[in-house]
């Protein structure tokens, strides 16, 4: 028997489960209030535990952690935290690409799944699966248009989800294509992901894991006044 506490903070999505055995038995999200995780993260920690009657945080047996891509200062503290609680409570620390994360959210029978996170003007980060979740393209800083995803859209269904699909619905026009909106990541889909890694000993090097960014975050100027 294994308790994972599930850490998703890529998105607007403050997002904490905790997992028994891969199963979702608590969960604690809010994705109302833009970028609060710092402030919620913590306390989202405490709520899945008394949800789910732990009485201790030295029950855990591994932290999970989405590694992005994602946001940067939201992967920044979710890992931050992740790697504290794991050194603190000398368990194992569990990193789940966010994109998986979000593509787990789709149940299809056929064609493929397009995970897509909104980045700056036309760009998204996205990554492609088949229906049974198995990724089979490499996860992407891409500019949209109306080729995108062209090649899939001839060989049958696309479902495209994520807070990028706004953007590629207002590009791609095709039959084969069915946009699943507001969706983000959750640590609901987290907690198999993670099982599954923990049961073969997948895990992260606490004192060096860093977030999967994908591209060099820059800072943006403030406007004038």
């Amino acid at each position: 028997m294994a308790y994972i506490l599930n850490l998703e903070t890529a998105t607007t999505n403050c997002s904490v489960s905790l997992s028994k055995d891969g199963n979702t038995i608590a969960i604690t999200e809010d994705a109302r209030n833009g970028y609060s995780h710092a402030e919620k993260l913590h306390v989202f920690i405490d709520e899945v535990l008394r949800e789910a009657n732990l009485d201790s945080k030295a029950l855990i047996d591994a932290i999970a952690v989405s590694k992005g891509p994602g946001s940067y200062t939201g992967l920044r503290i979710g890992v931050s935290a992740a790697k504290g609680l794991a050194y603190a409570l000398d368990v194992p620390l569990i990193s789940v690409p966010t994109l998986e994360v979000l593509a787990h959210q789709v149940s299809c029978n056929d064609g493929v799944i397009v995970a897509m996170l909104d980045a700056r003007r036309m760009e998204v980060y996205s990554a492609v699966f088949n229906s049974k979740y198995n990724q089979i393209r490499d996860t992407k800083a891409q500019i949209i248009d109306e080729t995108s995803f062209g090649t899939y859209l001839e060989q049958g269904n696309v479902y495209f989800i994520g807070n990028g699909v706004t953007k590629t619905k207002s590009m791609i026009q095709h039959p084969n294509a069915f946009f699943i909106e507001d969706k983000l990541p959750s640590a609901n889909e987290m907690g198999q992901l993670a099982f599954n890694k923990y049961k073969i000993s997948d895990t992260e090097d606490v004192a060096y894991f860093e977030p999967y960014y994908l591209k060099d975050f820059v800072a943006l100027k403030p406007k004038s006044t």
